[in-house]
């Protein structure tokens, strides 16, 4: 007689996550992140706001907590709101063109956090993601100009036709807006870019200069 037959093992949610098409898996992380916020927000409604005073004091060295956590926190789920969609289009080109979502949100967020923390005026608290958002869309004009590649060029080109009015969140408007967030983090997109495109960048000076001296 056949022996028994083992039931079908069900697959882990590591290797479910492995078996999707490698869009999805780029943007789980972001969804993710996202979803943080947004349990946050929530969580700091029923706390009153309490959790915005961990935001970006800018020159406070007591506050410097605030660049790691600062974009986690806004001020309404209106303002958060306002992130949501920005962070998942921005995020998703990103990870999309690069691979490298996590290593360019990091250098985004840490260093758009610290010259958050040395331009903000005295006296203000600075939170919410719109210094990722920036610092995302800066990036992705700056790495299309600078790497060349066909998919970053179309990721900068639709970025700035989707969201080229974020050049006016760097004027001083509205005393509720971060405009210096918003100038550091573009600022932080700016030299992710740079340093992210380099090696290609001094390839393909190296190309030219063959090419010149007929060694290629």
């Amino acid at each position: 007689m056949p022996g028994p037959v083992d039931p079908p093992r069900t697959p882990s949610v590591v290797e479910t996550y492995r078996s999707q098409p490698g869009w999805i898996r780029r943007a789980v992380p972001i969804a993710g992140l996202v979803a943080l916020m947004w349990v946050l927000e929530v969580l700091d409604l029923f706390a009153g706001g309490w959790l915005n005073q961990f935001g970006i004091r800018p020159l406070d060295p007591d506050a410097l907590t605030g660049i790691l956590v600062a974009p986690l926190l806004h001020a309404g789920l209106g303002h958060l709101a306002s992130n949501t969609l920005p962070l998942l289009v921005l995020g998703t080109l990103i990870a999309w063109i690069t691979g490298r979502w996590w290593i360019i949100t990091a250098g985004v967020w840490l260093l758009g956090g610290l010259l958050t923390w040395l331009v903000g005026g005295p006296g203000t608290n600075h939170i919410g993601a719109s210094i990722v958002v920036y610092g995302y869309a800066a990036f992705l004009v700056t790495y299309g100009i600078l790497s060349r590649r066909l998919a970053a060029i179309l990721a900068a080109v639709a970025t700035v036709l989707l969201y080229g009015g974020f050049v006016w969140g760097f004027l001083p408007l509205n005393p509720r807006v971060s405009w210096e967030g918003h100038l550091a983090g573009a600022a932080a997109g700016v030299v992710v870019a740079f340093a992210d495109t380099g090696q290609a960048r001094r390839d393909r000076r190296l190309r030219a200069l063959g090419r010149r001296d007929g060694l290629v």
